[in-house]
């Protein structure tokens, strides 16, 4: 009674509160994919996608044209052997990563209902809560002075600031928003907008400052391994890598190298199944861990908190992209201020 017998695609659009501005970058709207897998016995699984032509090459009317085949490839599977259902569904991994997230998730969301325990605990249960920043958008300094100084007062001790378009006004920025939320972490992020000589200068700069950066990610361009190896051994900041680390081939790739001393995890980059192979990884390698996200609403964002909860494998979550949206809340979590609590009962 819990086999697969249907799977619907259903389109999403989601606008940004503001243009939300990384280098060389800015969004005003998500498209979002929602997923549905349907048992034998009536239930229903529920997933997201959120594609990224910058990331991962998708694009929405592409990922739609698979829906059929993805119908075909998982038809009459029982959601209780979800690893087979991951194992055929790894084949989207290069091609529509983003798709491959909300499917398995969905499957495991049908497993929960089925089983009658919530996906955190299916997924180890090891944290009931976890703790996210929130994102400071490329803006003027006088407007992301103002915007982390919100955030800060709103509980957020955490702050990502995007960064990468301007060297030296970066270094104003960082230096300004230390100066005005004494007591933060910050995670910046350059979005690959720096060459290794502009990105060591930039955390050099601010490190004289003394400014607390707690990881400093994805600074250059994606493919350039050995900048990213020489930029770690010269900078005083841990280094992560976002675009970087798409697939469990490409963390062993960028730890077998020594490039990085963190990876940011995105579900919509790697699936599930390709997340789990990571968090093994990086523990083996004692190299750290986040999760981030692409431009998911609650629902989505809903997928890595409770993948986050249940493994506790993370010491950063940047899971904040539904506090950007224009968006009626619909996860299976609650929020209170910077906590983000799974549904204890499914």
């Amino acid at each position: 009674m819990s086999e697969i017998v249907d799977v619907s695609f259903d389109l999403k659009s989601y606008e940004y509160s503001e243009a939300f501005r990384i280098a060389n970058n800015v969004k005003d709207k998500a498209n979002n994919i929602e997923v549905k897998v349907y048992l034998k016995d009536g239930t229903v699984g529920i997933g997201e996608a959120s594609s990224s032509y910058r990331v991962n090459g998708e694009k929405v009317p592409a990922l739609f044209a698979l829906k059929d085949t993805l119908k075909e490839m998982i038809s009459g599977e029982d959601v209780r052997n979800y690893r087979r259902i991951f194992n055929i569904t790894d084949g989207l991994s290069r091609t529509a990563p983003s798709v491959k997230a909300a499917v398995q998730y969905a499957t495991l969301d049908a497993l929960s209902a089925v089983i009658g325990l919530p996906v955190y605990q299916i997924l180890g249960g090891s944290k009931s809560k976890i703790h996210t920043d929130k994102t400071i958008g490329i803006d003027t300094i006088d407007n992301m002075v103002k915007k982390s100084i919100k955030t800060f007062n709103d509980g957020f001790k955490t702050l990502k600031i995007k960064i990468g378009e301007n060297l030296k006004e970066d270094i104003e920025k960082m230096i300004a928003i230390s100066e005005a939320t004494p007591g933060a972490s910050y995670i910046v992020d350059a979005n690959q907008g720096y060459t290794t000589k502009t990105a060591i200068q930039f955390a050099q700069s601010i490190y004289a400052q003394n400014v607390n950066v707690v990881v400093f990610e994805q600074p250059i361009m994606w493919n350039d391994l050995d900048g990213l190896k020489l930029l770690r051994y010269n900078s005083p900041f841990p280094i992560a890598a976002d675009e970087s680390a798409k697939t469990k081939y490409d963390v062993y790739t960028l730890i077998r190298n020594e490039c990085v001393d963190f990876v940011n995890i995105k579900l919509m980059k790697s699936g599930i199944s390709d997340a789990l192979s990571i968090v093994e990884l990086a523990k083996t390698a004692n190299v750290g861990l986040m999760i981030g996200c692409m431009g998911e609403s609650s629902l989505g964002i809903n997928q890595s908190v409770h993948f986050a909860a249940g493994t506790g494998a993370f010491t950063y979550h940047d899971l904040d992209s539904h506090m950007l949206l224009k968006e009626k809340f619909h996860g299976k979590f609650k929020q209170e201020g910077d906590a983000l609590i799974p549904n204890p009962v499914v």
